[in-house]
């Protein structure tokens, strides 16, 4: 009998509430290495708080998350301290997180923008930094922007700028929270074609996205989220060709039919 590979990713029983907003109830689901997965639903649903969660810009009241050989319950994390802070850390250093908004450092030029981490964060060589900087530009296909500054680049190219400096740490996964949303429709194309590139090359990506079509291109399992629970999963084929749940059916058609 084959042994079953270990999900790359492992989120168990995931609870968030702000106040009185119950934001996450229950969440569930894993990612095997080199895929593709997307986290679909409408404003609100807990999809954001998902993927922040997961690199712990957001806090779960309850709850695990494994990545790799990482693992952090959150019911038992500590309120503060030196141990909480060391597991917050060990867990965020698994992934990369590519924003809505670009963040870039304006005062920095791109290169400088992708090295930051690499050399401030993981204390890694400066020239072994700048050496994989240049090849992650090449890559995004901004080499020739390397010593240009944010304000000198489109939205599309710094999108494209945050898409390398979240590789250039060398995480486990990606997370992309609604990379597009902010881009004028022309330049979203662009962005999306890099995504796509970086799941052939194996990757593990985790995508927040209302794209739809682009979801169906790219995922390898679907979640489609509603008031912060997971409604419905499985390949796109399933969840966005042929959903078996009425909201999702209903989510899909606003999206893709909105008149």
């Amino acid at each position: 009998m084959t042994d079953t590979p270990t999900p790359l990713v492992d989120v168990r029983g995931l609870d968030k509430a702000f106040g009185d907003n119950h934001v996450l109830r229950g969440i569930d689901f894993a990612v095997d290495a080199g895929t593709t997965t997307v986290l679909l639903g409408p404003s609100g649903s807990g999809k954001t708080t998902v993927l922040r969660s997961l690199n712990v810009l957001e806090t779960p009241d309850t709850g695990i998350v494994r990545i790799g050989d990482v693992e952090v319950d959150f019911a038992r994390l500590p309120a503060k301290g030196k141990g909480a802070r060391a597991q917050i850390a060990r867990l965020r250093a698994q992934s990369g997180m590519v924003f809505q908004s670009h963040n870039l450092f304006p005062h920095k030029t791109v290169l400088e923008n992708v090295i930051e981490g690499p050399v401030q964060v993981q204390g890694r060589p400066l020239d072994e930094a700048v050496a994989d900087a240049r090849e992650l530009l090449d890559q995004v296909g901004l080499s020739e922007k390397a010593e240009q500054h944010p304000f000198q680049l489109s939205g599309g190219q710094q999108q494209r700028v945050g898409i390398a400096r979240a590789l250039a740490l060398r995480p486990k996964v990606v997370l992309f929270d609604e990379p597009t949303s902010a881009l004028d429709p022309e330049l979203v194309g662009e962005v999306l074609s890099v995504i796509k590139e970086l799941a052939t090359q194996g990757w593990t990506t985790i995508i927040v996205t209302h794209e739809i079509r682009f979801a169906q291109q790219v995922a390898d399992q679907v979640l489609f989220l509603d008031e912060g629970v997971v409604r419905e999963r499985g390949t796109s084929a399933q969840v966005i060709g042929d959903p078996t749940q009425e909201r999702t059916r209903q989510f899909l058609r606003r999206i893709l039919d909105p008149g």
